[in-house]
C-alpha cells in the first residue's frame, strides 16, 4: 500500500517509512545540483531546508508567460554525498534521486532518499503542478538553478530509510 505525504517532512512521518515502500508526494521541493550544493552550503539554502525535499535533477525548461517544466529526470545522487552530511545537517528530510547514496548519513539525521527511475523525466513533469520560484538562474544556469517546484503525488519509491536500511546494499 503507498503512503501519501506532503512537504515539508516531519521526522515523525520519516521514522514510519521503509526501504521498498512506495509513496506518493505532495507540495513543494527543491531541485539541487552540484553547484547549487556548494552554494547552499556556503552561502545558506535560499529556502527553510526544515523538512524540506531536494530533488537531484537538472530540469528541462520552456519559458512561455510563466515557466514550464518539460521534462525532470533524476541525476546520479553518488556525486552528492560529499555534501550531505552538510544538507541534511540543516534540516533537508529527504532527497530524490537516482542511483543512491551513503545509508549512514540518512540514519545519522533520521531522513530518507527517495528513488525516481532514472529515463522517465516527462513522467516526472506530470507531477510537477508549478514552478513556484527559481533561485540563482543567472549566476548558475537552467540546469544547475534552485526550481522551487510545486508537486502533486509525485510517484518515489524509498530507497534508503531512516535507519540506513537501503535498496542499493544486499545487507538490510
Amino acid at each position: 500500500m503507498a503512503v501519501r505525504l506532503t512537504t515539508p517532512l516531519s521526522e515523525k512521518e520519516i521514522l514510519k517509512l521503509r526501504a521498498g515502500e512506495i509513496v506518493y508526494l505532495s507540495g513543494v521541493i527543491y531541485t539541487a545540483r552540484d553547484l547549487a550544493h556548494m552554494k547552499i552550503i556556503k552561502e545558506g539554502a535560499p529556502f527553510d531546508p526544515r523538512g524540506a525535499v531536494i530533488y537531484h535533477s537538472g530540469p528541462v525548461v520552456r519559458k512561455k508567460e510563466n515557466f514550464e517544466i518539460v521534462s525532470a529526470g533524476p541525476t546520479t545522487s553518488a556525486r552528492m554525498n560529499k555534501y550531505l552530511d552538510k544538507i541534511l545537517d540543516m534540516g533537508v528530510k529527504g532527497i530524490i534521486g537516482k542511483g543512491g547514496m551513503q545509508p549512514e548519513s540518512f540514519r545519522k539525521y533520521r531522513a530518507v532518499y527517495f528513488a525516481f527511475t532514472g529515463g522517465a523525466g516527462s513522467l516526472a513533469a506530470k507531477s510537477i503542478r508549478r514552478v513556484v520560484e527559481v533561485y540563482w538562474l543567472e549566476e548558475l544556469g537552467i540546469p544547475e538553478a534552485v526550481w522551487v517546484l510545486d508537486v502533486k503525488d509525485f510517484p518515489l519509491i524509498v530507497g534508503i530509510d531512516a535507519f540506513g536500511n537501503s535498496l542499493y546494499s544486499n545487507h538490510r
